[in-house]
């Protein structure tokens, strides 16, 4: 790729200063509009060789545009608190919001190339973070942003005459040290790297612009004017007109799916039901404590209809817990705030540290559910947001994190029978609005929308738990099992999740089955058993 970066382009001083007035003041239109507009982020990365003016660059747009209205992110190598969280997790964090410009000195492409570069990961790893980048990139794009990608390419020679150049200046002379030295012996692994990973990710959406660094004044130039031209295009450019789509059209011929064959007459009677929270509970609490739940973290996403119980749920698992090691996110509509970044946005912010749990009451499932029903985004939109959500779970668990997803599933007539519930009881009454009876006409759409939903994004490494909720004992105890269970896997040891039940021979039946049996097992029996 790097072929095809033009050698030897210089400006003189006379023409760099007649070109520059003009461009500094459309640039500052531009961005006037652009913020005005609050419409669409500018992400521009800035990469290439050391010492190719990569700084020099950024200073220079600072000066030509508005330092209010832009941000600059330099990365080098992660945190403690940024390696306890997945790889993308400080990029998206940094993301601007609608109506600034981003500026990215480092960005999710100098992480690949430097591990390759030192034999850290293979060729397919870095292929695979190829196909990683372009996903995230095309759905910035998706959402409107606009992305460029500058390349500042520098000749080996001219690399080294840099440096020399830089450190003889005293001005400058503290920008060198012996670690641009150490890499300038690295020059044609980083061309043979750099030079693969970019190709892989030069995409319709979002190309690679390699720039010749030797000559500053075209350098900047050059920036400012591509910079420019997008930013005029974008922000001109009608509004998008959406590429047709095969809706999603589900054809159950004998009228049944996942959740018509949930057997919602399951139940707990009390006793049972007090003698298996504690026991699930306990072992909660025994598996967070675990030293090497140190080196994990994990997500618990909640979804399901109207008064389903979730609440109680949550609390239930928080009581096994140290209030210190975990946090409820309540989701709602987006602020205004959030609906000026990607709809994931507002919940990879919220991604616990390890050792530590997040609990999503609601999650990010509301794109491909009530979004979708009440048409609060497009088709295309929800469509894409299945791919999405499977990447961001993705990346989440192959960092680490224990993903576990519970849809709380009632019937409308034990849906009906709580709303009136809570409109009679004075500290319940604020559960229940307009919203939530004016939903109930809609019990069809949103039916279909989960099982879309449960069919599009229950992977292997991050399945969807359905809970039969009409019974709040059950539901609560099916809950902590599957949680107990998911956990102790995770650590690898799932043989001692019930052992207090069968201590020879573990249980190898899922949750739904074990706590079936469980509710239909005589109180008696039971308790001799647990003895």
């Amino acid at each position: 790729m790097f072929e095809s970066a033009e050698i030897g382009h210089k400006i003189d001083k006379s023409a760099y200063r007649e070109a520059v007035p003009a461009l500094r003041a459309a640039l500052l239109e531009a961005q006037v509009d652009l913020h005005e507009g609050k419409r669409i982020p500018v992400v521009v990365l800035i990469s290439g060789q050391d010492g190719a003016g990569k700084g020099e660059t950024i200073n220079v747009l600072y000066e030509w545009m508005d330092p209010r209205f832009i941000s600059t992110m330099a990365f080098t190598e992660p945190t403690d608190e940024e390696r306890e969280r997945p790889a993308m997790w400080r990029y998206w964090r940094s993301l601007p919001p609608k109506g600034r410009v981003g500026i990215f000195a480092g960005s999710w492409y100098s992480d690949p190339i430097r591990q390759r570069i030192e034999d850290l990961i293979s060729v397919n790893e870095l292929d695979a973070r190829a196909e990683q980048i372009n996903r995230f990139e095309a759905m910035l794009v998706n959402e409107g942003a606009l992305v460029l990608k500058f390349w500042f390419h520098l000749t080996k020679e001219g690399q080294a005459k840099r440096l020399k150049d830089l450190e003889s200046d005293p001005k400058t002379a503290w920008r060198v040290t012996q670690w641009n030295w150490d890499r300038l012996k690295t020059y044609d692994k980083l061309q043979e790297v750099a030079g693969h990973f970019l190709r892989l990710t030069n995409t319709a959406w979002a190309p690679w612009i390699v720039v010749e660094g030797t000559d500053d004044r075209y350098r900047s130039l050059t920036v400012g004017q591509i910079l420019l031209a997008a930013l005029k295009r974008k922000l001109t450019e009608p509004a998008k007109l959406e590429t047709p789509v095969a809706p999603i059209v589900r054809v159950d011929a004998d009228g049944r799916n996942v959740l018509s064959e949930l057997d919602l007459s399951l139940a707990l009677p009390d006793k049972q039901y007090k003698t298996e929270l504690a026991h699930w509970q306990g072992r909660l609490s025994e598996l967070v404590r675990d030293p090497r739940f140190q080196g994990r973290s994990l997500v618990c996403a909640f979804e399901g209809a109207d008064a389903a119980g979730k609440g109680g749920a949550i609390r239930r698992i928080g009581t096994a817990m140290d209030a210190r090691q975990y946090q409820v996110i309540p989701v709602a509509a987006p602020t205004e705030e959030e609906r000026a970044q990607p709809h994931l946005w507002r919940f990879w912010r919220h991604l616990p540290r390890k050792g530590r749990v997040a609990i999503f009451d609601r999650t990010w499932y509301g794109r491909v559910l009530v979004e979708r029903v009440e048409g609060f985004c497009s088709e295309n939109d929800w469509l894409r947001a299945y791919t999405e959500i499977n990447d961001f779970e993705h990346e989440m668990i192959d960092a680490g994190v224990i993903v576990v997803k519970f849809w709380l599933q009632i019937s409308q007539e034990e849906q009906l029978r709580r709303f009136k519930e809570r409109e009679q009881i004075e500290f319940k009454r604020f559960k229940i609005t307009q919203e939530d009876w004016r939903n109930r006409e809609k019990w069809d759409a949103y039916q279909q929308a989960i099982c879309d939903m449960v069919q599009r994004t229950s992977t292997g490494e991050s399945p969807w738990t359905l809970v039969e909720a009409n019974d709040k004992n059950y539901a609560r105890v099916k809950i902590l099992q599957t949680l107990c269970e998911r956990v102790a896997a995770a650590l690898d040891d799932a043989s001692r999740t019930t052992s207090k039940i069968s201590p020879k021979k573990p249980v190898k039946k899922p949750a739904k089955v074990a706590i079936k049996e469980l509710a239909k097992e005589p109180a008696k029996k039971l308790a001799k058993r647990k003895k």
